[in-house]
């Protein structure tokens, strides 16, 4: 987030005094208005008069108004989405308040995550309102395109968008007016007729033109109104009107230089040199013009309010007539004529030199971003440079990276190269823009300097070939961050010797009191120990490195690695610390008297999987919406795969199978690995899905996809759940056919597994693998043989109040448990669990039907009875449409039906509806 809103882009342009009156154009506003379109789309070239026509619009309709006047910075995307909330403030101060901090952390959500809070606040301002982007053809970026769609798309039935551009915006317009959601005015729409411009000429301008000349002017200008405006300048004083009309001629780019030059010409010499030199900045005041033009026989304020008054293209930004910027059209073409008399004027401040004065003035005034453009254009680039590294540090921790890389990118390399703590930043953005090769480069270009002998640094000059450096503090930590990023490229690509070796490194450039930067390399350990099955080495270091960041107060950061540390805490079967990590991050992101912090929401997932191992499932419900209440701003990038995914168990569990299909298809799409090992695959665990409806070939297939097979060598920890999958898929498959040797590959491969988890002390593992080793005896009808595994497995699992692994294997686990019961084995316990299959099966028991419905069944089953059509209960229920139907199919099939009419009668003779299941509405045909 810019470090300050520059108040004067939010300021609604007030009306021209003396502006055309426009009321057919104003209808046509408000028609638009009326008829609830989302959006009003003002498009035409430049000069047809859009921002005052919005602006007469805006003062006449007395609906409140929130305006936002763009320029090409926005097409940051957080500098947009920063002062889009700015601009909504101004009418709903409410609106958007948590969101500034966290567009000013370092790694901020995705812009979709942000637009929903957003919209979310804005559904909830009570009264009717507009927002105008002025502009907008200005920005270049399709990440604000798609972000201004997404808001469209969902924008609350009370507030209105407009947008006022020279172009058509990339946005999916088409599918706006089949919908019956656009308002359109176009280049046609904003031309002058001729009675306005008649209007215009005579009565606005003074000129007491015929209607022939009015009438040759408008068709040469095709109503192009800065034309006539233009021309109308151009017109004062001139005796023979009909001769200068007569002479207009060529296209309008023409006109317009003619105009340009006969309009400027007719300015005082002061004037003119004022309109020129100020042209290269995009809004003015008066210190700022001063300082540029630095000409003490004028004053800068007094001018501008000159311009204003003689209508010379200015416009206000503020009430108080301090800030004014130049019609974008009428600056363009003084910069152009600036330049070109700069080419031929040797004796005139060069325009570098104007822009440098710029540049000093925005810095001396504490908008350093102003300052670097500036620098940039006046081609000072060891200035620019300068500027960059110091603004470094500050745009890291608003996530301003595009706007650093853009920066960056404006440098000459010569002047990068001998900038190691610029090139080292450059590598970063690089890195964190998705260009490692690149970043590659940049690193090289830092390391060279650090080896430079001692007492060679300079002070920022532009000697070439000589280290420079501006940020002494940061040029001492720059071999550490080297490391790291080397360490995080390593990570990223897989490598994880090269991994530890430079997070190792980091370690010992970094001091004591580093703690960021210690508790990043000790994180990255973490991970390469977790990727390679080094549990209780990936727990230590995890959780060192937890700690440090919160002591150099990157809590956000803590609870990520609370994350990480969490999920190894579980792999390593230590359920009871996993569930202590998850609470106590829990209460670091949801501190009293503080915003909720990016993390809170992955920690309700993280406490509803464990719930969910302890059978709670209400309270793992809980949690799992809890998270979803929280809102995108407050959960991690990968929140969104895990929450799915821990909801797809939960609707396993209530043998709702295509829904948990549905989700964990919904978790693929959204996954992010954020560095951890992809330890549990999303598409192994659609495959023991797959098994529970009986899809064995399905089941089959994957494995040959995958080209698993019981005698693999490569038992590795990363593949051990494909490989616990795979042996599933060989018990089934001996169900199928028992002499086909199947059992024999399942078992052999289990205790293989088995002895890889024990070399690697992975508790969590052994459990899973115990069970299954103890159901693959169970098969062959080796009961003593099958208790010893089971007994081990208990004994591990009991003091961590495992359940949701042995409920899950279903009656053959059941039947075990009543023989080690039986026998005395973990009676306690054994019992524990035996009791928990008994309640475990709560909607299949009373229901009259051989093969009963399952409780998603019946819950479409309901919905359907209330007569809502396919898509309806979809969109209800979260499921696509294709599911609804496959739901459809098997409930008909159960109830032994044909239509959704016999499925209710059917329904309501069975019980299986409530009394205020049905509607009186007839069920619509599907």
């Amino acid at each position: 987030m810019p470090a300050t809103i520059l108040a004067t882009k939010l300021y609604l342009p007030p009306p021209r005094p003396n502006a055309v009156l426009r009321p057919r154009l104003l209808d046509l506003l408000n028609d638009g208005l009326a008829a609830n379109h989302r959006l009003t789309l003002i498009s035409a070239p430049a000069g047809y008069g859009k921002t005052a026509l919005v602006s007469a619009w805006v003062a006449s309709s007395h609906r409140p108004t929130a305006w936002l006047s763009l320029d090409e910075a926005d097409s940051d995307p957080t500098r947009f989405l920063s002062y889009l909330i700015a601009a909504l403030q101004t009418v709903a101060p409410q609106v958007g308040t948590g969101l500034a901090n966290v567009l000013s952390s370092p790694q901020p959500p995705s812009t979709e995550a942000i637009l929903t809070a957003l919209l979310n606040e804005l559904a909830a301002v009570p009264d009717p309102f507009t927002l105008v982007l002025d502009d907008y053809h200005v920005l270049d970026s399709s990440a604000v395109d798609a972000a201004l769609a997404f808001l469209i798309d969902h924008l609350p039935p009370h507030l209105h968008l407009v947008l006022t551009t020279r172009e058509d915006p990339r946005l999916p317009l088409p599918r706006y007016r089949a919908r019956g959601q656009l308002t359109e005015l176009r280049a046609a729409d904003l031309r002058f007729s001729p009675p306005e411009a008649a209007n215009y000429l005579n009565q606005v301008m003074g000129l007491n033109l015929s209607p022939e000349d009015i009438a040759a002017l408008e068709t040469r200008t095709e109503g192009w109104i800065a034309g006539l405006q233009l021309a109308a300048l151009s017109l004062q004083g001139h005796q023979d009107a009909a001769g200068f009309i007569q002479s207009f001629t060529g296209s309008h780019r023409f006109v317009l230089d003619y105009l340009v030059e006969e309009v400027l010409q007719r300015q005082p010499a002061g004037v003119q040199r004022f309109l020129l030199r100020t042209s290269l900045l995009d809004q003015m005041c008066g210190p700022l013009c001063d300082a540029v033009l630095r000409d003490p026989s004028l004053s800068a304020q007094e001018t501008l309010e000159h311009l204003e008054r003689a209508n010379l293209f200015i416009v206000p930004l503020d009430q108080e007539r301090r800030w004014y910027r130049y019609h974008h059209l009428f600056g363009a073409f003084l910069r152009q004529r600036l330049q070109a008399q700069a080419a031929s004027s040797p004796a005139d401040p060069a325009l570098p030199e104007l822009h440098l004065r710029a540049s000093q003035w925005y810095e001396e005034n504490g908008s350093r971003d102003q300052a670097i453009r500036h620098a940039l254009a006046a081609g000072d680039f060891a200035q620019a440079a300068d500027l960059v590294e110091l603004a470094m540090p500050a745009m890291r921790r608003t996530g301003q990276d595009a706007t650093l890389l853009g920066w960056l990118q404006a440098l000459p390399d010569e002047v990068v190269r001998c900038r190691p703590v610029l090139s080292a930043g450059y590598a970063g953005a690089l890195l964190a823009a998705g260009q490692p090769l690149a970043a590659e480069a940049r690193l090289r270009d830092a390391e060279q300097w650090l080896d430079a002998p001692a007492g060679t640094d300079q002070q920022p000059t532009d000697a070439a070939g000589k280290r420079v450096v501006v940020d002494q503090e940061q040029l001492r930590r720059t071999p550490g961050i080297i490391a790291l990023i080397r360490a995080g490229q390593a990570l990223a690509r897989g490598d994880l010797p090269e991994t530890v070796r430079h997070a190792r490194r980091a370690l010992e450039f970094a001091p004591d009191d580093d703690h960021l930067m210690r508790g990043g390399a000790q994180s990255q350990l973490g991970l390469a120990a977790w990727t390679q099955g080094d549990l209780e080495t990936a727990r230590r270091m995890t959780a060192d490195g937890m700690a440090n960041v919160r002591l150099a107060g990157h809590i956000s950061t803590a609870i990520g690695c609370a994350i990480v540390l969490a999920d190894v805490q579980t792999a390593q079967g230590r359920l009871r610390e996993a569930m202590g990590t998850y609470e106590q991050a829990l209460r670091w992101a949801t501190a009293p008297g503080a915003p909720v912090l990016r993390g809170a929401a992955d920690m309700h997932v993280g406490l509803s999987s464990l719930l969910y191992e302890h059978n709670d499932l209400e309270a793992a419900r809980q949690h799992l919406l809890a998270s979803q209440s929280l809102g995108h701003l407050a959960e991690q990038a990968q929140n969104p795969y895990r929450w799915c995914a821990a909801m797809a168990r939960l609707r396993q569990a209530s043998g709702d199978f295509d829904g948990a299909l549905d989700l964990l298809d919904q978790a693929e799409r959204q996954y992010d690995s954020g560095f951890c090992p992809n330890v549990r695959p999303l598409a192994t665990r659609k495959v023991r899905v797959w098994l529970a409806q009986g899809r064995l070939e399905q089941a089959l297939d994957w494995t040959h996809q995958q080209g698993l097979s019981a005698s693999d060598d490569d038992l590795t920890y990363l593949r051990e759940f494909d490989h616990l999958t795979l042996a599933r898929v060989l018990l089934v498959r001996h169900l199928r056919n028992p002499g086909g040797g199947a059992l024999g590959e399942a078992t052999g491969l289990l205790e293989r597994l088995l002895l890889a988890a024990e070399e690697g002390d992975r508790t969590g593992s052994l459990i899973q693998i115990l069970v299954l080793l103890a159901m693959a005896h169970q098969a062959r009808g080796a009961l003593p043989a099958a208790l010893a595994p089971l007994q081990r497995a208990l004994t591990l699992a009991e003091p961590e109040g495992y359940v949701r692994t042995f409920l899950d294997e279903g009656p053959g686990m059941k039947q075990l448990l009543r023989h080690a019961a039986a026998r005395g084995v973990a009676p306690n316990y054994a019992g524990r669990l035996l009791a928990a299959f008994d309640t475990d099966q709560p909607t299949s028991a009373a229901q009259p039907l051989i093969e009963p419905l399952s409780e998603r069944e019946l819950e479409v089953l309901r919905l359907v009875a209330q007569g809502l059509s396919n898509r309806e209960i979809g969109q209800r229920l979260f499921l696509a449409l294709d599911t609804v139907k496959g739901h459809n199919r098997r409930i008909f099939g159960k109830l032994q039906v044909k239509s959704r009419t016999e499925a209710i009668a059917r329904a309501g003779e069975l019980g299986l509806l409530g009394a205020g299941d049905r509607s009186p509405r007839p069920s619509p045909p599907r």
